[in-house]
């Protein structure tokens, strides 16, 4: 053989080498790579199932008891397998509700957040004509407006199917809906809302609500000894507050797998009085960190 084939062949064997090199460090990668998904899903696993305990452990608790002794907030940890739990429930009715909301308590809510009273007024007057039902064959002064704007759709004229659409409520900054929304559901089904678990924004936008009268209630219905019914009647009466909670409760559960990734999840249900299923789901809103935290 030629010294010059003899050459040739060990360029070629050197280039097959460094093909089969490459080929093997693909595979680690992919194989790599993919050991890594496996992983994430895993812990996804995981935490859906931890999530989904925690909810059951909710409900279970809050169906247990009868409606009268029925706590309307709370908070409780609990050891599932080797993961660990951690479940902060309360009522609907520690927020405003969109669709039955009376317009001075909706101004209120815009006021306590920021609005001028003139336009809390306004704002106020969007809402209920975005859920207020109209006429067939009558033309609307709501619908007349969004055409103006040349909005290419029109109000719902019907009840709000979650809080989210109140972005697209024409004539509302978004500062300021993104202020209201922490502090308004779709699902209580309730005109008042409950003072000994509503945030202070929500319990100073009831009607007549001075700074000092809001500064008593908060005060008092820290009294673990406080008569709830005077509480009540310093937050403007029956017609504007209450102590009781509505059927929806929101579940804050906070999740540790046993790998400790934390993930959590906001959860509104509604118990059911009658039926094979004690709660239904009405809102689910999950987040996943995939990060090592501190422990629960």
């Amino acid at each position: 053989m030629r010294r010059g084939e003899r050459g040739f062949i060990v360029i070629a064997v050197l280039w097959m080498l460094a093909a089969l090199a490459a080929l093997a460090l693909i595979y680690l990668t992919y194989v790599t790579n993919t050991a890594v998904m496996v992983n994430v899903n895993a812990d996804r696993l995981q935490a859906d199932a931890l999530v989904s305990a925690g909810l059951e452990l909710a409900a279970y608790r809050l169906t247990a008891q009868n409606e009268a002794t029925r706590p309307t907030s709370g908070t409780f940890d609990a050891r599932v397998g080797a993961g660990r739990v951690r479940v902060t429930f309360r009522s609907e009715a520690a927020r405003i509700d969109l669709n039955v909301a009376p317009k001075p308590l909706l101004a209120g809510l815009m006021t306590t957040v920021g609005v001028a009273a003139a336009d809390a007024s306004v704002y106020a007057d969007r809402i209920m004509a975005w859920r207020s039902s109209t006429e067939p064959g009558i033309e609307n002064p709501e619908d007349s407006y969004y055409r103006t704007l040349g909005a290419p759709y029109l109000p719902r004229h019907a009840p709000f199917p979650h809080s989210d659409e109140l972005w697209l409520v024409r004539g509302i900054p978004p500062a300021v809906v993104e202020r209201v929304l922490p502090f308004v559901t779709v699902y209580s089904n309730m005109r008042t809302v409950n003072v000994m678990d509503a945030a202070p924004q929500v319990v100073a936008a009831l009607s007549d609500m001075s700074p000092q009268t809001l500064q008593q209630v908060l005060r008092d219905r820290a009294d673990p000894n406080a008569d709830h019914q005077s509480l009540v009647g310093l937050a403007g009466g029956a017609a504007n507050a209450t102590t009781t909670g509505s059927k929806a409760y929101r579940l804050a559960v906070t999740v540790e797998s046993p790998a400790r990734r934390r993930s959590s999840a906001e959860v509104v249900i509604l118990l059911l009085e009658s039926g094979d299923e004690p709660y239904r789901v009405l809102s689910w809103h999950n987040s996943f960190d995939g990060s090592a935290g501190k422990p629960l």
